[in-house]
């Protein structure tokens, strides 16, 4: 066992809230990160974890923050909660460094990164601005950024969300710190962008002999190239180890639940496992498998034919070139059924559902909903089969309006398509959907801002429901939750699916959750359809090499289609 780089002893952390009352963030946590070492910290939003990385930081506020006088985190032998403004200054970034969840939210968007990462050097290191930049392009070689010299003059916007992740990447090892912080990094990245940025993480690791602080919602994020785990719950922490202990023997329930919430490729149960399931008293035995696959004589409720969606994008003064969103698309769904379209970033997978939706233009093609093509159609003919087919967005903090109540948001759907005969009646409906989606009637009254974000993505989903649809689209809309509440949703999704006899097409970049949910899998990139076919059969025996590359991506770990039992 290396030294300890960091020790953390008793961190207590309250926060003094606007009515007076005290919220206790951090409720005297210890542990250690050894010296070229990677430890995870683990847990759902809410447990902590955050805090824990701002405390080490010196970036909490000061005006409402209590820390215990017993608390210690000592860096190299130094005492952070002792250092001066101007030794945390000296601290961060050149011993300590960072990288955070969302890179274009730490990106200053007026800059180039090339003047970012400079800046980064004439601050903590004794050179010249010419030497500065030839080590900014070092560093983005290092980062694997093509074409490293003339990126520097790139702003933010014009890089993707993996260039952009490795620039921040590069700017926290600009100046060799000892530590890297890295605040879930990979959440909102396709599958194989998160592989690349967990690789050329674990890279730097070994090549700076550096110590790793790895935060993450995700257990099996962490399995590949973690050393240590420490698992945190409201926090306390739950249970610490190493990786093969804390994965093939965890001890405690909730860290069993973690690991059992997550979708795997190998087994497929009816219901996926919740937190509560392990932390009730008993064991917790494992559902059979549900099967999968459509019906050759299945019901058809939409068929895409020969779907098209071009962008104009401008490359001149008088002149354009055609973006190929979506290039020649065509499928079917059957009634009670899920197809689930997968792809990277920019394969125009969400493009499909949004056209379909007529929320963009077609450029050609034809969509038919039981015998009517929804694209042919004028606004006042698609009013009515509007209701029919619905969409849930990924991020349900901006798809709800703020300024409604959750009442307001269900029935005001119904007024305009003239469901239930009074405002009493609309209520009532609402108030049986809330139940519906498991949540309490009381909420009618709340507004979203009071509500986490898996229960507001429930209230996006009852939404839905108000309509009566027969056909949901599902984009990304499961990507941005933990992954326990994760399967809540997707519990939910096929509980109402198993009901309504519901269809969906589920778009997404996690092929574990798409394999978990679909009976039919249809992989995109760059517009096109590369393959289309059986859920399993996909996964079993993939066709075409870029479908192959997704699912090697797809993180994997020692308990990967096991079963833990308490």
């Amino acid at each position: 066992m290396n030294k300890p780089l960091l020790s953390v002893k008793n961190l207590k952390v309250d926060f003094r809230l606007e009515d007076g009352d005290l919220f206790h963030a951090l409720k005297t946590i210890s542990f250690t990160v050894p010296e070229n070492t990677t430890v995870a910290l683990v847990g759902e939003s809410g447990s902590g974890k955050s805090v824990t990385s701002m405390a080490l930081m010196g970036l909490l506020p000061v005006s409402n923050t209590l820390i215990s006088e017993q608390s210690q985190i000592e860096f190299d032998g130094r005492d952070v909660l002792k250092m001066s403004k101007k030794e945390l200054q000296t601290l961060r970034g050149s011993d300590v460094a960072m990288i955070f969840q969302e890179p274009m939210s730490s990106l200053n968007p007026v800059f180039s990164i090339g003047d970012q990462i400079i800046e980064t050097l004439l601050e903590h290191k004794k050179i010249s601005k010419k030497a500065a930049r030839e080590r900014a392009i070092e560093l983005l070689t290092e980062v694997g950024l093509p074409d490293p010299a003339n990126r520097l003059k790139a702003y933010p916007h014009e890089l993707s969300g993996g260039q952009q992740q490795r620039v921040m990447i590069a700017m926290a090892i600009a100046c060799e710190p000892k530590l890297l912080i890295a605040d879930e990094p990979t959440t909102a990245l396709d599958v194989t962008i998160q592989k690349q940025i967990l690789e050329l993480i674990a890279d730097m690791q070994k090549k700076h002999q550096m110590s790793v602080l790895f935060i993450t919602h995700d257990l099996g994020v962490v399995a590949e190239f973690a050393d240590q785990v420490v698992v945190m719950r409201h926090g306390h922490i739950c249970e610490q180890g190493d990786i093969k202990t804390i994965f093939t023997q965890p001890e405690h329930p909730y860290t069993k639940a973690l690991l059992n919430c997550r979708p795997t490729l190998d087994y497929r149960p009816e219901r996926l496992a919740v937190i509560d399931d392990f932390l009730q008293e008993g064991n917790y035995q494992m559902p059979a498998e549900r099967s999968r696959g459509y019906k050759s004589d299945g019901d058809i409720v939409l068929d895409v034919k020969d779907l098209r969606k071009y962008f104009q994008i401008r490359t001149g003064l008088f002149s354009h070139r055609d973006l190929k969103a979506v290039d020649g698309v065509s499928f079917q769904l059957q009634r009670g059924k899920t197809l689930g379209i997968v792809g990277e970033s920019g394969s125009g997978k969400s493009t499909v559902g949004h056209t379909i939706m007529r929320l963009f233009e077609p450029t050609s093609g034809q969509a038919f909903y039981r015998g009517d093509d929804l694209l042919s159609m004028t606004d006042e003919e698609f009013k009515p089969l509007k209701r029919r087919v619905q969409i849930i967005f990924q991020n349900p903090y901006a798809s709800l309006n703020p300024r409604f109540t959750v009442g307001q948001i269900l029935t005001e759907p119904m007024m305009l398509h003239n469901i239930g005969a009074n405002q009493a009646e609309r209520r009532k409906m609402a108030e049986a959907l809330l139940e519906r989606v498991s949540l309490p009637k009381g909420a009618y009254n709340k507004y979203p801002h009071e509500f986490s974000g898996g229960q507001r993505q429930r209230i996006a989903i009852a939404r839905c429901l108000t309509l009566k649809p027969e056909v949901l689209i599902c984009d990304e809309s499961v990507s941005a939750l933990d992954v326990s509440v994760q399967a809540q949703v997707l519990n939910l999704l096929q509980d109402l699916q198993d009901e309504y006899q519901l269809s969906y097409l589920f778009i997404s970049h996690d092929l574990s959750v798409v394999k978990h949910i679909s009976d039919q899998i249809m992989v995109m990139q760059k517009g096109k359809v590369i393959e289309i076919g059986d859920a399993d059969a996909i996964y079993a025996n993939p066709q075409d090499e870029y479908t192959r590359n997704l699912i090697n991506a797809i993180p994997r770990d020692p308990m990967r289609g096991k079963a833990l039992l308490i």
